[in-house]
């Protein structure tokens, strides 16, 4: 900001709050009542007259205080032109940047010793201590809670992380892993290829023949089509037996529990059909590997339990 625009603020804002006071003054003393009186001001709207009485003193009060408020706050913080404020700490001015560095600085000294003590030790001990769950469970609560729900339990399309279904697997590391980097999970839309009818079919064969659930018993379908298909087009991904590829987030078709955007015959259809595209943020540059550590640990807490 240039000196002359500086000064225009400063000298604007000044004389506004000294305004505001002679304004203030000059009305308490013109007062012609210093006490409540029954004169009215002599006019009246709808029956209702206005009485010719003074502020009430509290009521002064509180625009004395606002002002002063006003004055301590403009020396402290920037406010008038190029005025950097005369909050301690804070040489270069007060920034809203500056405060939140400051804040995370004071958290880093009092709990960064408290986070590098469980990144030192191994997931699995770390997922049976008590504290550490604890500190878990409310960084879960803040980061993860939106996505997976407030128990963990998923949603369409969130996995639930208190079972045994993994799609990149539920190992200590794996599930630090998915956490720190994150993870892109990508079903192909199989529709043109298929067919609608194909989709049926494979749809069906997945459904009964993989997960052993039942079929409606309206449905007209021919199985043995399906796993024919399925054979030829699908087991590069989820293998020959259904039962998925970790390192390819392929999950296994053999437990409809592992299914994330529903296990329904038309549900089925929909994602073979269109295909489907999800993506786990990664954490670590939010969260860094202390923390993501302490996170991993309840994670692989939950699926344990």
């Amino acid at each position: 900001m240039s000196t002359f625009w500086s000064w225009y603020i400063t000298a604007l804002t000044i004389g506004t709050l000294l305004a505001l006071f002679w304004l203030i003054f000059a009305t308490r003393k013109s007062e012609t009542h210093k006490g409540e009186t029954d004169t009215t001001m002599g006019h009246s709207f709808d029956g209702i007259e206005e009485y010719d009485n003074p502020l009430p003193k509290w009521w002064f009060m509180l625009f004395i205080a606002t002002l002063l408020f006003a004055i301590v706050y403009l020396a402290l913080y920037p406010g008038l032109g190029n005025w950097k404020g005369m909050l301690p700490g804070y040489e270069n001015g007060w920034t809203q940047v500056a405060q939140w560095q400051r804040e995370e600085a004071k958290a880093e000294e009092l709990y960064g010793p408290i986070f590098a003590k469980y990144a030192a030790m191994p997931l699995e001990e770390v997922a049976k201590d008590e504290q550490a769950l604890k500190m878990g469970g409310r960084l879960f609560a803040t980061y993860c809670s939106i996505c997976h729900g407030s128990d963990a339990k998923g949603a369409v399309g969130f996995p639930n992380l208190t079972d045994q279904h993994w799609r990149w697997g539920g190992e200590a590391q794996t599930i630090k892993t998915s956490i720190l980097h994150g993870r892109n999970g990508m079903m192909p839309a199989w529709g043109q290829i298929l067919g609608d009818d194909g989709v049926k079919q494979v749809a069906a064969h997945v459904r009964h023949n993989l997960a052993g659930l039942s079929l409606p018993s309206d449905s007209q379908v021919d199985l043995e089509q399906g796993a024919q298909l399925f054979n030829s087009n699908c087991v590069a991904c989820h293998g020959t037996t259904g039962t998925g590829n970790p390192m390819l987030g392929a999950p296994d078709l053999t437990h409809s529990a592992g299914w994330i955007y529903g296990s329904s015959l038309t549900q089925l259809q929909q994602t073979i059909r269109y295909g489907r595209n999800g993506q786990m943020p990664a954490q670590e540059q939010y969260l860094g590997n202390d923390k993501v550590h302490l996170l991993a640990a309840y994670v692989l807490s939950l699926s344990q339990k």
